[in-house]
């Protein structure tokens, strides 16, 4: 497999982490008060979910570059 089509993998489970993160952060939103104490660590997963996806989308482009 080549590193174009194993970061396309990476990014396609990174995306997915990022949903589901998205969604925890939102149905936390939705019950507060209750577990208001959590929304340090949610917003923070959800913070580097993104980072990393963020990240390798932008290895992405820069191997497709090299590769034209």
């Amino acid at each position: 497999m080549s590193d174009v089509e194993e970061l396309k993998t990476k990014i396609k489970k990174l995306s997915s982490r990022a949903v589901t993160q998205k969604m925890n952060l939102h149905d936390l939103a939705e019950d507060l008060p209750i577990d208001w104490t959590n929304i340090m660590s949610v917003a923070q997963q959800t913070y580097d979910a993104y980072e990393a996806l963020e990240a390798a989308r932008k290895e992405l482009k820069e191997q497709e570059a090299l590769a034209s």
